[in-house]
């Protein structure tokens, strides 16, 4: 077996399934201690910057102590190698924006992409909920006109990265079991972890957990716009990025420039409806349109099948044997059937992740004797370049190693109801598992069914008040499925959507390498040409076998975040 099977596949199946980082962890949680805050002195303000935030409409307005207001962002060269070329910096936020009474702080890490002319500031998301953001300004620094017209901002939201941190102790629930085993004895075990996921998670994090949800992340952001000295803020958002997006313009609809939503999840749906059914079939039609006859069309260069179905028998003969017995690697690791589940997941995120990783899935279906050695070529080899890149990821996911988990269940067990019970939960796990094989068994929220939620009504995104928003949106986006994203932009009013037929990546604006969705954003985000009607772009064509060059260095986000 070729060594690319450690250096690859393995890689992927350790990194996060979302920017949550799923790492094998013991089931029992190890406490971890607190990142430690970051300082924001406190400087006076520029004059600029004298504007405070804006209530949101229809909400009641949310003092901000002097102090917070008059501080000043002390901007120096990122520490990180990975941050290399961006300015870093920090502020403090109120802990808890509904409670005023509340003196404590938290601290917000920021990073920029820095012009001294620019007259705006284009804020940056790449997704999760939860995901490290200070990095997102280097995945548009390609942008050369968006560049040349904005300074570029990145920011870790409350809970995750640099900023003050939540944990849920590196405990990593779906590690104990295959879902697709629905014994009675699996089953308990699956819902007995998740529900010491969530206690997990509100124990190790004290009382941080109840207030990191997207209304307090969204007064954060402007809070941030008013230390930067703009009226108004540009967004560039992916996945939840989109979520947070819509949801600042339904608090602050006066400070919105030109938004763009890249990738959008259903505003009117909830974190469960998205992350459980939506997850289940849009992976599943990713999957059979696109990935099996890709497989199917290279079968002499894979060996797996000259048909999908052929791919999908040796796909699932493949999961079978590892369900059997898994597979010791030479790394000391091993390749579990839920291991093999996340990396075909996250495989899917993107097309040119489809000649990164297939070769190792051959090498799997060789070495357990689903296919014959003799059938397929020797797979090219990855690119050494694309490996560095890999291993930069891993390497960000590892620095701050379980926040990214803790804030992402945070954020999706506080900011939208979640119902049901075990008894429920299997109910939906056996229905959306036969459908959607694929990955219908897996629920990634399942521990919000054993998460205290706090009283929370978040604003509904209109548009009501606020400029036309621009939506990006592929066809077959597996993790934000255009169903989904449809509803959105009938929700949104003015909005327009520009489609990416025949598409599936999940992130299309300058990390598609699509030049009509490059120049039709531009042109709204840079000229601030708002489109008179909803636009279409086509898709890029599915790579060849050998096209490794930038499939994991151009799109960190969609890999790693489920939404």
């Amino acid at each position: 077996m070729r060594t690319t099977l450690i250096a690859v596949l393995t890689a992927l199946l350790t990194a996060p399934l979302s920017p949550a980082p799923l790492s094998p962890a013991p089931l029992l949680p190890a406490p971890l201690l607190p990142a430690p805050l970051l300082p924001a002195p406190l400087l006076p303000v520029p004059a600029s910057a004298q504007q405070s935030p804006e209530a949101g409409a229809g909400t009641a307005d949310k003092p901000v102590p002097e102090h917070l207001l008059r501080q000043r962002i002390d901007w120096t060269p990122c520490a990180e190698p990975d941050l290399a070329g961006l300015e870093c910096g920090a502020y403090r936020a109120p802990r808890d924006w509904t409670t005023p009474k509340d003196a404590r702080t938290i601290t917000i890490a920021v990073s920029r992409l820095r012009n001294d002319g620019a007259t705006r500031s284009v804020l940056t998301n790449p997704g999760g909920p939860g995901g490290q953001g200070r990095f997102t300004p280097l995945m548009l620094q390609s942008r050369q006109r968006l560049v040349d017209s904005a300074e570029l901002i990145g920011f870790d939201v409350r809970g995750t990265g640099a900023s003050t941190n939540l944990t849920c102790g590196n405990l990593d629930w779906e590690l104990v079991a295959d879902p697709r085993d629905r014994s009675r004895p699996n089953v308990k075990r699956l819902y007995d972890a998740a529900e010491l996921q969530a206690q997990a998670c509100q124990t190790l994090s004290g009382d941080l957990h109840r207030v990191v949800n997207t209304e307090q992340t969204a007064r954060d952001l402007d809070l941030l716009r008013h230390l930067l000295g703009r009226d108004r803020i540009d967004w560039v958002g992916y996945s939840s990025g989109s979520w947070l997006g819509a949801h600042y313009t339904a608090l602050f609809p006066r400070r919105v420039g030109r938004f763009v939503l890249d990738s959008n999840p259903d505003l009117t749906a909830t974190f469960q409806t998205m992350f459980h059914d939506y997850f289940a079939q849009a992976f599943q039609r990713r999957f059979d349109v696109d990935y099996l006859p890709w497989i199917a069309k290279h079968h002499d260069t894979y060996g797996l099948g000259r048909t999908p179905e052929e791919v999908r028998r040796v796909y699932e003969a493949v999961r079978a044997k590892l369900a059997e017995a898994p597979l010791p690697l030479p790394n000391g690791t091993t390749l579990d059937t839920i291991a093999f589940d996340r990396a075909m997941f996250r495989t899917q995120y993107r097309k040119l992740l489809f000649p990164l990783v297939t070769p190792d899935l051959a090498d799997l279906a060789r070495l357990l004797g689903v296919v014959s050695s003799s059938k397929a070529q020797q797979p090219n080899p990855p690119a050494p370049d694309a490996l560095t890149e890999l291993h930069a990821l891993t390497e960000l996911t590892r620095r701050y190693p379980d926040a990214e988990t803790a804030t992402l269940f945070a954020v999706a067990c506080n900011d939208t109801p979640f119902h049901g019970n075990r008894k429920t939960l299997a109910r939906d796990a056996e229905r959306t598992g036969t459908r959607y094989p694929f990955f219908g068994y897996h629920q990634l929220l399942a521990p919000c069914a054993f998460w205290p939620r706090p009283e929370l009504t978040l604003p509904k995104p209109t548009g009501e008040g606020a400029p036309p928003i621009l939506m990006v949106q592929s066809e077959r986006d597996p993790a934000t499925p255009i169903e989904g994203a449809q509803k959105s932009h009938k929700a949104l009013k003015n909005s327009r959507m520009l489609t990416v037929q025949d598409e599936g990546d999940h992130g299309m604006y300058a990390v598609a390498n699509n030049p009509c969705v490059d120049q039709a954003v531009e042109s709204y985000l840079v000229d601030g040409t708002t489109p008179p009607q909803d636009l279409t772009c086509p898709g890029m064509p599915l790579p060849a076998p050998a096209d490794l060059g930038e499939a994991v260095m151009l799109p960190f986000l969609p890999i790693g975040s489920p939404l």
